[in-house]
């Protein structure tokens, strides 16, 4: 049998060199037709006619750019716990390869790039032929490359210079070993390591091999860890279907444990789905469009799903109630569930933002202060993260010096000014690398600074303060403000480009005072909320306070209320809060007697308790009036008065 695995792939260092012309000349010979046992390596010259079969330009100067923005944001999504798991094995290399002309990417299961990493130039050089995020390098479009022929051959595989099929990418070399499941043996993506011919080492293959395994060992540790969770949630729920039957699933719908109840029943045809089991009593199919949702119970581990509970009923019974939403400040803060609010005008932002989080492009979100622009953000950013680990990196543009800004955004090197760190420092741009930044305030910005970020935007370069080298950036930008940016731009205080560029789409942040019943959510939230965080006991708001809450106008809006819950916990020696307790601006103001302002009024009541006071003597009334007798006869005319009896 011919020799296979790693040493079948790895030529000899001088074969490697010195028969590049060698290999160039059968290559021309293969495209001429002329295919009698050409000098080249089994799994190379396999590759080409595969690659011939498939109809690829073999003069071709790049591989085609598959994806990018917003279907390269999805494609990372879809590949999350691949990436998380190869993050360390990234990092790693990000120093291993400095200055070596090599980097190391990792692909989806179909040879798209989801990442890259090393040598910065040739990062950019890879950009000229697509071997960057969003490039396809399967075998069928790309010809023989490591990648591509490590995917057909679910081997690891090392191509190198002229071995390669398509023409311009002849002058590179690449080693490539596939990313396999832990549990099932599947295919989930690949590691590659490429460079220019001249970074060529024996040991490429093996050290890709190698840095594949890490990542298998991640995502074996990832399982087993989601696996312990999935069974502590698992176990928590048991009590609350002591009769019945309950399959615990992944993610991907894999059977973790069975119930002997669940296997009884379903063995004997109970159960709202069609379930056939294996010769081991093991779940072999489930139709899950089948099984009612009030019995398909998702598990959930500090915000994240990691898969489900299916319940099979031992008899109908009713459904638990379902738990309340999920609030602000419960450490799932990156979720819209974290929203706190069932008014129409929160609700209709809520489902524009949910609509942007799985684009790429800008965001602006309006709203006065103490709205809660922050948490939409982080939703926002939360639900359409690539992978749990994404940076969110938020910066306040009026929280410091004008001299300041562009240091904090864009970093500086050693020396760039007075005052900087001996080893410089990254900018909030390359710290939110492949996540979101979160510029609030947005309109401080300095007037002279906005066409640098401006450029950033489209370019998706930064310039390090004192530094003239390009750095590539990936960041989704999110701005906030609490100002009519229109209304700067008129003025002249804001370019009217970068307001275009940021406000591709918009989300408008309700104030509290139009958020009808929204009090009523909000004020028993924070209440419990921050009872537990100092470890006290909730207070209980007597009703005519929560009249008086709800008809405050809260200029300061959420972030004014949780503020006066959070004082009315902290003061209040009572376990009820009065109408004393809250602030003089949100108590009602007493009643107060009606005042009459019409002037035949106060004469009127002048006139009638000046009678009254003697008594009917119109004489003496009249007297004390400063008025005839006559004139108080026609004035009580007038106002229908009758003398005093």
């Amino acid at each position: 049998m011919p020799k296979t695995g790693i040493g079948a792939t790895i030529p000899p260092r001088a074969a490697a060199h010195a028969d590049e012309a060698s290999i160039m000349r059968a290559w021309e010979d293969f495209l001429a037709g002329v295919d009698h046992h050409p000098p080249v390596r089994n799994v190379v010259v396999n590759s080409w006619r595969r690659s011939l079969e498939s109809g690829v330009n073999a003069h071709g100067s790049s591989a085609p750019l598959a994806v990018r923005d917003d279907g390269l944001h999805h494609l990372r999504i879809r590949n999350r716990d691949l990436l998380t798991a190869a993050a360390g094995t990234l990092a790693e290399a990000v120093d291993l390869f400095i200055g070596t002309g090599s980097i190391m990417l990792v692909t989806d299961p179909e040879g798209v790039v989801l990442t890259t990493v090393g040598d910065r130039a040739t990062l950019e050089a890879g950009r000229e032929i697509h071997l960057e995020p969003g490039g396809a390098w399967h075998e069928s479009v790309a010809g023989t490359n490591g990648i591509g022929t490590a995917l057909v051959t679910r081997q690891p595989v090392l191509v190198h210079a002229t071995e390669h099929f398509c023409a311009g990418v002849k002058t590179w070399t690449c080693a490539a070993a596939p990313i396999r499941d832990p549990i099932d043996g599947s295919l989930v993506g690949l590691l590659d390591i490429s460079g220019p011919r001249q970074t060529f080492q024996r040991h490429n293959l093996a050290l890709a091999v190698v840095a594949a395994r890490q990542v298998e060992w991640a995502m074996a540790d990832q399982a087993r860890q989601e696996r312990v969770k999935l069974l502590e949630a698992c176990v928590a729920k048991l009590p609350t279907w002591v009769e019945d039957g309950i399959i615990a699933v992944d993610r991907k719908g894999r059977v973790l444990h069975m119930s002997e109840r669940a296997r009884s029943l379903l063995e004997h045809g109970s159960g709202p789905a069609r379930v056939v089991l294996d010769k081991e009593s093991r779940v072999a199919s489930l139709d899950p469009s089948c099984w009612p949702a009030e019995w398909t119970k998702p598990l959930t581990v500090d915000g994240e799903t990691l898969g489900a509970l299916l319940v099979v009923p031992a008899k109908p019974r009713r459904t638990a109630r379902p738990s309340g939403p999920r609030h602000e400040g419960d450490a799932r803060r990156g979720s819209f569930a974290a929203i706190v609010g069932s008014s129409p005008a929160v609700r209709t932002a809520i489902d524009r933002a949910r609509r942007l989080a799985g684009r790429r492009a800008p965001v602006l979100i309006e709203g006065e202060t103490g709205t809660g622009k922050e948490l939409f953000a982080r939703a926002i950013h939360g639900e359409g993260a690539a992978t749990p680990s994404d940076p969110f990196v938020a910066f306040n543009c009026g929280a410091v010096s004008k001299e300041l800004v562009a240091s904090e955004l864009f970093g500086y090197v050693r020396g760039a000014f007075t005052g900087a760190a001996n080893e410089g420092r990254l900018g909030r741009f390359e710290l939110a690398n492949g996540g979101t930044l979160c510029l609030d305030e947005i309109g401080e910005l300095p007037l002279d600074l906005q066409p640098y970020l401006l450029r950033v935007l489209e370019e998706g370069i930064v310039y390090r303060v004192g530094d003239s080298e390009p750095r590539h950036v990936d960041v989704r930008l999110i701005a906030m403000t609490n100002r009519n940016l229109r209304d700067e731009v008129a003025a002249g205080r804001f370019r009217q480009d970068l307001y275009y560029r940021i406000s591709v789409t918009t989300v408008r942040i309700p104030p509290l005072r139009d958020r009808a019943g929204d009090t009523d959510l909000l004020v028993p939230h924070f209440n419990e909320l921050l009872a537990r965080r100092h470890d006290l006991a909730p207070k209980r708001f007597e009703p005519a306070v929560m009249d008086a809450l709800r008809r405050h106008s809260w200029p300061g809006n959420v972030r004014e209320l949780r503020n006066v819950v959070e004082s009315l916990l902290l003061m209040s020696d009572e376990d009820t809060v009065m109408l004393a307790d809250l602030p003089p601006d949100i108590v009602p103001a007493p009643a107060e007697p009606a005042i009459p302002h019409r002037l035949d009024q106060l004469e009127r009541q002048a006139i009638e308790a000046t009678i009254a006071a003697h008594t009917g003597n119109l004489t003496s009334a009249a007297r004390e009036l400063g008025i005839s007798r006559t004139t108080l006869y026609r004035k009580m005319e007038q106002y229908g008065l009758e003398r005093y009896q």
